[in-house]
């Protein structure tokens, strides 16, 4: 297995950054408020988790028709999908509070949705965040599951359908990471040196996505139907129903920011150096949509931002509709793209343009690359 070798980004260019970064120092210092969570967040947050946990308990304690259980679960699926969005990604981002055992904290809510914390935290915050949408290296456009994301793939004659089935695919994402995905991955990057911990510290990690699996598993499928004695096709055929909601949303959310018809895909050069520096290279690489629709804004805890998240993803989501009119306009001011779309129903459509522009072509001749 091919290690991973850190790519350079071009040293360029700094300015727009630079000053970018602070006009948006001043705007938290000048309005004199913090960059972590306020409390409309952590109203979030009560809102997002009890929407998720609250109908489980119910269904332990009352037996429902199936019908209203499997409601339920659609609830639960969600919710699931918002805490990831809002409270887990900020949390791991170190973005939700100044206490950072706070962070840890809420952070850990990733277990409860089934993930483990240490594998999310290297393919988002180390392989994404450093290297978006750059072919072998950005895990979240590997060609997987009979998709293609990047011009940079091998073409196969299904690829030219996937704008179609793709997203049914997208809501088995979960089911997979749940079961599968940890283990896989972290054996992977256990070769490929993401991960830098000893010997000793595989073991313990494997043994603690292990433990948060059976966890998972005890808690949301043993519990309700051994324990509390629900019917088993209504708590299996609901556990199914959850993930296919929370994965397709995620995915779906995920999609908008990066595998759009706007976006590039950079290639390093034989030396591994990027013709970007950092700062551009996102603003290439990432999207915003709705930026405007408070609900949705609310909902996908700030993912429509991506850019201001991608630029500064410390600072909690609550904050990115503020900081927003300073990247768009320093970015006019530098001649930097700053690539949005109005709306929830144009993302949907430029995903669609991608999937069928990446099922189709076969040079990078074709591409924006």
């Amino acid at each position: 297995m091919q290690k991973h070798k850190p790519l350079k980004f071009s040293r360029g260019r700094n300015e727009f950054f630079s000053t970018l970064t602070k006009r948006v120092n001043s705007y938290f210092k000048e309005s004199q408020i913090s960059k972590h969570a306020n409390a409309k967040m952590v109203i979030k947050t009560i809102v997002l988790m009890t929407g998720y946990i609250l109908p489980f308990i119910l269904m332990l304690f009352y037996n429902f028709n199936p019908v209203l259980a499997l409601s339920l679960w659609f609830v639960m699926g969600l919710a699931k999908a918002g805490v990831g969005m809002s409270v887990m990604h900020d949390a791991n981002h170190g973005a939700y509070s100044a206490d950072q055992n706070v962070n840890k904290v809420l952070g850990w809510t990733l277990n409860m949705l089934g993930g483990a914390v240490l594998n999310w935290k290297l393919q988002h915050n180390v392989l994404h965040h450093t290297y978006t949408n750059i072919t072998n290296v950005d895990e979240d456009i590997d060609a997987k599951g009979g998709l293609r994301f990047t011009p940079h793939t091998e073409l196969k004659s299904n690829h030219k359908w996937q704008y179609i089935y793709a997203f049914f695919l997208y809501g088995a994402t979960t089911l997979y990471w749940v079961f599968a995905k940890d283990f896989i991955q972290f054996n992977r990057y256990t070769k490929n040196g993401v991960y830098k911990g000893s010997k000793n510290d595989i073991i313990k990690d494997t043994i603690k996505i292990a433990a948060i699996k059976i966890g998972y598993f005890f808690v949301f499928l043993y519990l309700p139907i051994f324990v509390f004695q629900s019917t088993a096709w209504v708590v299996l055929t609901g556990f199914v129903i959850m993930h296919f909601v929370a994965g397709f949303i995620l995915t779906v959310v995920f999609q908008l920011a990066h595998t759009v018809d706007e976006t590039s895909h950079p290639l390093p050069d034989e030396h591994g150096n990027i013709d970007n520096n950092w700062a551009i290279h996102q603003m290439n690489t990432t999207v915003n949509f709705s930026r405007h629709n408070k609900l949705i804004s609310w909902y996908v805890g700030g993912l429509n931002f991506q850019v201001e998240h991608h630029l500064f993803p410390t600072i909690c989501h609550v904050h990115y509709p503020k900081i927003a009119e300073i990247v768009k306009e320093t970015a006019e001011e530098f001649n930097v793209p700053y690539l949005e779309n109005d709306s929830f129903g144009d993302a949907i459509r430029s995903h669609i343009a991608a999937l069928k522009k990446f099922g189709n072509i076969t040079t990078l001749d074709e591409a924006i690359v």
